[in-house]
């Protein structure tokens, strides 16, 4: 990865939330991130929900699958994936997918401002797989299914507007999205071992209902510059959205996707990198790779979900590994954020920051018992750096 410097800016439209702060800025070439002592130091011992943490941080269960959901009447869904933190008045909502297949759907849990839980409910259901999926700048949540000629759908966090089907999107193994203000764009992964990576041009900024989807052109190499190809058929059939466009980069199991200033990062688990593209610069990059990780084991394998602070931190989770969130700091140095014991039959789901950043949401997609019915979904409070 190219080493990058400190930028103060606003960060507009993430996969998970949005927030200001310092991003990482192209600089001269060096290696994707390597091992080190992270911002937050080393973990300490597990606490009473099997979560280790650096010194100073704090978990607790805010919900758990099959189960009511504390103070509320509602009970939490399978398989929580893919989330996303919104601002409501003084508090605040985290909305979560549930991967689960036929069913799926999305939950929504509400926060007042002092962290309490004042309501949950549903927002989406009768779908397919709901993996991962991405905010919008006008509050909406974007799930997708990740199945076969999937489809997006567009959501409303507080519970008042029915979702919306957006077949503009394309149909394909969704995974997860992210948007960019500035370019007027909704990055797209595919969850296939040779899917591609996408965007969508509403044609309305703000309305999904009509645009141009593209698909991300590049050589084989992990470094080089990119172009951009409208998908002839966003229907995806007869053939795959991936397959109407020569020259269009493939890539190992596309996974969580995160935007700030002019930079969308995505996963590709198949091969455990995270990609750094450069919006502006029209350039693509490695900003982690464990086979490249020198001096020993790589901290962080089996790359998912990914979102980012106000520091300029991505915080990636793991579908496998150890089961921890990883942090890569802007000064390319990765290390474990924190790790769940006892769940090694699981994964790490649905990071995402309070909007003050202060509280960190995420989930244990099959919890301690292996299975899509056992998920937990935590938050974790302490001193995020600003």
């Amino acid at each position: 990865m190219e080493r990058r410097s400190f930028l103060r800016g606003a960060v507009i439209g993430t996969s998970a939330a949005a927030f200001g702060g310092a991003l990482w800025q192209s600089a001269a070439s060096a290696a994707p991130a390597q091992p080190g002592t992270g911002p937050y130091g080393a973990l300490g011992a597990a606490d009473a929900n099997g979560i280790l943490l650096p010194s100073g941080f704090s978990s607790r269960v805010i919900a758990r699958s099959g189960q009511t959901v504390s103070g509320t009447s509602y009970t939490w869904h399978n398989a929580p994936d893919g989330g996303a933190c919104f601002a409501n008045g003084t508090g605040w909502i985290y909305v979560s997918n549930s991967e689960i297949n036929p069913s799926g759907g999305a939950s929504a849990v509400r926060f007042d401002s002092a962290g309490t839980v004042t309501g949950a409910y549903r927002i989406l259901s009768n779908t397919r797989q709901n993996c991962a999926g991405g905010k919008t700048p006008w509050n909406t949540w974007l799930s997708c299914e990740e199945v076969s000629l999937g489809y997006v759908y567009e959501t409303d966090p507080f519970g008042v507007n029915a979702a919306v089907r957006r077949e503009a999107l394309g149909r394909f193994k969704h995974e997860a999205a992210a948007a960019d203000p500035v370019r007027r764009a909704i990055y797209l992964t595919e969850d296939e071992t040779n899917g591609c990576f996408y965007r969508f041009l509403p044609t309305t900024w703000g309305n999904l209902s009509a645009g141009t989807l593209q698909v991300f052109k590049a050589g084989t190499a992990t470094s080089g510059t990119f172009t951009w190809q409208n998908v002839p058929d966003p229907d995806g059939s007869p053939t795959a959205t991936r397959d109407q466009v020569s020259g269009a980069k493939r890539f190992n199991g596309g996974e969580g996707c995160y935007y700030a200033d002019d930079t969308v990062w995505f996963t590709t688990k198949g091969d455990n990198r995270v990609w750094q593209v450069d919006l502006a610069a029209g350039t693509y990059q490695l900003a982690y790779d464990d086979s490249l990780v020198s001096g020993g084991g790589a901290p962080l394998t089996g790359v998912d979900n990914v979102t980012g602070t106000s520091s300029g931190d991505l915080f990636v989770a793991e579908d496998g590994g150890n089961m921890e969130i990883c942090v890569i700091t802007p000064d390319d140095v990765v290390a474990p954020f924190l790790r769940i014991s006892g769940q090694s039959g699981s994964e790490i789901t649905g990071p995402a920051f309070s909007p003050d950043g202060r509280r960190l949401y995420f989930s244990s997609q099959r919890g301690t018992s292996g299975s899509s019915s056992g998920g937990i979904t935590y938050e974790v409070t302490g001193p995020f750096r600003a």
